[in-house]
This record gives structure tokens, C-alpha cells and sequence, in this order.
């Protein structure tokens, strides 16, 4: 009979794995899982159960992935689900157009703040959608940009929903100490845009696998802070991959931005977008699946 797992059991790289690895959650990580998704109840079933049945009832399973980029881990998970396992590449986003759009006044400020920056001189903070820290979080982020130096902007969510009631505050009198080199935006900022800018040298994140293929995209190094699901074991993948590097913040900031000993967060991210953003090697990824579905397709017309 199997053993009930406890969060620790998360905290190590499983035995089973056939190669070294440090990919692992950290405690308050998984702690934050099991509190908020596998204790579950009746009413609420849990993320973990409802994976588990969608890939159980699947004849195939397609991943925003690459084999350039973790052939080890693919070949893992197909042994783990016992069915095709198909990358479909990292689906980069398009390329973007800084100039269009000149008629939205918001982006047409924002341009404006980055264009006065030096290049590389700026970090981009953001966590996405729906992770949100929380207030003790929010305070120590934003007192570790103070001690940086470092010009930064900040889209800054206030609020997880329109349904939360709690609303976080930033530290007393950080937008006045900050204000000559710094702006913090609690309403909708254009993250690819913003990304693409050449004074942004560094991209202080949640670790959603969505930011971090924007990163590698716009050949952005890597903050990492986790919140959510995943995002643990994303950011030791890039850890381990020198693209990216964990907080705290302050630190992390000087190293990953200027440091001569971060400068490898910084090659390697421009060495991985020449393999990842190609756009032949994205487009034999999609082609690679398309062909997987009209093979299988014929092959129930025969038996029909």
C-alpha cells in the first residue's frame, strides 16, 4: 500500500529520477499547495485529482515544451503517463512593434519613462494574474528594490479578484523615496512591450512558464519568486539552468542586472532563445503534432 505523502516528501528530487537534478519544491512552496489545493473537501475538488483524471482519460498529452530544451524531463513524463507525450515548443510570442499603438496615451507614458532610461538599467517587476503577495511579501519586495538602486517598474496588482477583500499596501513613503527612479503601475501594463524595451535588463517574476518564455524571447535574465503551483519547480529548472536566480531581491537584482558574476544568467538566456525562439524549429514542433492527429484520425476511419 502507498504511503500518504507529506509536503516533505516534495522538498527532494524523487529517487526514481534517472539523471541528477535539483528540481525540487522548497517548503513554504509546497506548504502552500497542500494548504491551498490537496486537503481539498466535497465541494472543492482538488487541482491534483482533477489533472489526474484528465490525463488518465487522454489518448495523448501535448506540452508547451521542447526537447532543445529538456529532452530528459519530456521522456520522464511519458514513462510517468505511460502514453505519447507530444512538445509543441515554447510558442513564443510574435514579435513586437514598439511604435504601434501610438494613440494609447498609457503606453505612450510608459514608452516615454523607458526611452529616458539607460539600456539595461531597468528591472521589469511582475507576477502575472493571479499570484499576488502578501503583505508582509509586498513589503519586503518593494524595501529590497529601495536597496538596489536600480531603476525599476512595477505593474502592481492590489488585488488577486474583483472578489478579494484584502488589499496590500506598499511600505510608507516608498513611492516618494523612489519616485526619480522608479514607477509603480496598479493598472494593466503591456508586459510584452515593456519586455521588448532595450533599458530592461532584468525581469523580477513569479516564475509563470508563460513569463518565463517571454524572458527567454526578449533575452531577458531572470528574478525568480514563486507563489503558486508550479512555479517551484519551474524556477529550480531555470536555476539549474543558469537562467535565472532566486531572491532575495536585492541581491538578486545586482547580480543577475550587472554583477561579472552573473553574467552567466545573462549569456545563457541569449544562448537559449537562438535554440528555443527559432522559427523553423517552432513551426516542426506544431507540424510534428498536426501530423500525430491526422495519422491517428485514418487510422479510426480503417476501423470504422
Amino acid at each position: 500500500m502507498r504511503r500518504s505523502q507529506k509536503p516533505e516528501d516534495f522538498t527532494v528530487p524523487p529517487k526514481w529520477i534517472p539523471f541528477q537534478s535539483t528540481v525540487a519544491f522548497r517548503t513554504f512552496e509546497i506548504n502552500r499547495i497542500f494548504d491551498d489545493d490537496v486537503k481539498g473537501n466535497d465541494e472543492n475538488v482538488p487541482a491534483k485529482h482533477r489533472l489526474g483524471v484528465s490525463i488518465d482519460g487522454s489518448d495523448v498529452v501535448a506540452v508547451r515544451s521542447s526537447y532543445e530544451f529538456e529532452p530528459e524531463w519530456l521522456q520522464v513524463l511519458e514513462e510517468i503517463y505511460g502514453k505519447p507525450v507530444i512538445p509543441v515548443g515554447i510558442l513564443p510570442p510574435m514579435p513586437i512593434d514598439q511604435d504601434s499603438d501610438d494613440d494609447d496615451k498609457e503606453w505612450k507614458s510608459i514608452k516615454e519613462w523607458l526611452d529616458k532610461q539607460p539600456k539595461g538599467s531597468v528591472v521589469y517587476v511582475a507576477f502575472g494574474s493571479e499570484a499576488r503577495p502578501s503583505q508582509t511579501e509586498l513589503t519586503e519586495i518593494a524595501l529590497g528594490l529601495e536597496q538596489t538602486r536600480f531603476q525599476y517598474f512595477w505593474a502592481l496588482r492590489k488585488k488577486s479578484a474583483l472578489a478579494d477583500s484584502e488589499v496590500v499596501k506598499l511600505p510608507n513613503g516608498f513611492e516618494e523615496r523612489t519616485k526619480e527612479r522608479g514607477i509603480v503601475c496598479t493598472s494593466w501594463a503591456p508586459q510584452l512591450k515593456i519586455l521588448s524595451h532595450d533599458s530592461v535588463g532584468g525581469f523580477l517574476t513569479h516564475s509563470g512558464w508563460s513569463s518565463l518564455v517571454e524572458a527567454i524571447k526578449f533575452e531577458k535574465p531572470l528574478i525568480l519568486l514563486t507563489f503558486l503551483a508550479d512555479q517551484g519547480l519551474n524556477a529550480r529548472l531555470f536555476e539549474e539552468k543558469k537562467m535565472g536566480y532566486s531572491i532575495p531581491v536585492a541581491d538578486s537584482v545586482r547580480l543577475v542586472m550587472v554583477e561579472e558574476k552573473g553574467k552567466v544568467y545573462r549569456d545563457k538566456i541569449r544562448e537559449v532563445k537562438g535554440l528555443l525562439v527559432d522559427g523553423e524549429i517552432q513551426d516542426k514542433y506544431v507540424n510534428n503534432l498536426l501530423n500525430y492527429f491526422t495519422m491517428h484520425k485514418r487510422r479510426a476511419q480503417k476501423t470504422k
